[in-house]
């Protein structure tokens, strides 16, 4: 393909111009900060064949990289798109390009955006005090109403166990990240949408250590509608609360927290 001779553009055009490549940018377009294993299994490559492809959008400027921890996070850089797009589209067909640009992105948004979830409580635990509160049956069991049951390996089921003894399951799920003691990532299903995907929401852990206190982040993301962000927004602070008690005085709170009534 002739360009104008800028390297960068060259290498922007040389990059976009290979499917593979261009489905990983679409992956990172719906979910930003993956790592390499969670963009391996989204498109079914081997590791060193994403890691290749992955190596031409960074030198394209289209992917760029964060640390953390012994992972790293790869985000989608829109901007040599952006550059492109001035070069070669807006300067030719500008208002009427930008007018139908701005109604797709409106539509796109309406059908696309879903509600999720964030919560940050600050505890006096260690980080493995607070992963096993999130953990350990028992634990789980002493103050949520029901016990998490799974060995929290990637890949492995979990279940949200009644206390009852019926062995009921209330919500289940998958696994995706099992990082002791700072990170746990599950999917979140009622059990009777096991298997459909599209109806799983997803839950992550955040467990980050300050001196003697432990900040943790609650993200519940994917959720399928207000209906749904509306009953997390009170589950949440309710379960956190009783497990920050339990952490913090060796027992949990005398009623459970979730019935008291909003007014």
């Amino acid at each position: 393909m002739q360009t104008d001779g800028d390297p960068g553009t060259d290498r922007v055009f040389k990059a976009l111009a290979d499917e593979t490549r261009r489905r990983l940018l679409d992956r990172l377009h719906e979910e930003n900060g993956q790592t390499l294993g969670e963009l391996c299994g989204r498109v079914a490559m081997t590791r060193q064949s994403v890691t290749q492809h992955l190596a031409v959008l960074e030198a394209a400027r289209l992917v760029s990289t964060v640390r953390r921890g012994r992972e790293k996070l790869h985000y989608l850089n829109p901007v040599p798109l952006h550059e492109i797009q001035e070069r070669w589209i807006d300067k030719f067909e500008r208002p009427r390009l930008s007018a139908l640009g701005a109604v797709r992105r409106r539509a796109e948004e309406a059908m696309s955006d879903t509600p999720s979830f964030l919560y940050v409580t600050y505890i006096r635990a260690t980080p493995d005090q607070v992963w096993d509160a999130l953990t350990d049956a028992d634990l789980t069991a002493s103050y949520w109403g029901h016990a998490n049951v799974s060995d929290w390996r990637p890949g492995s089921r979990w279940e949200h166990v009644r206390n009852d003894g019926s062995g009921t399951a209330d919500v289940i799920g998958t696994v995706v990240e099992s990082e002791r003691p700072t990170r746990l990532v599950v999917t979140w299903a009622a059990p009777e949408d096991e298997g459909r995907p599209e109806l799983s929401s997803r839950v992550t852990f955040d467990v980050r250590r300050h001196e003697d206190i432990v900040r943790l982040t609650v993200t519940h993301e994917d959720l399928n509608g207000e209906e749904e962000l509306n009953g997390v927004s009170g589950g949440w602070p309710a379960v956190l609360s009783n497990l920050k008690t339990l952490l913090e005085t060796g027992s949990s709170l005398p009623q459970e927290p979730w019935l008291v009534p909003d007014a």
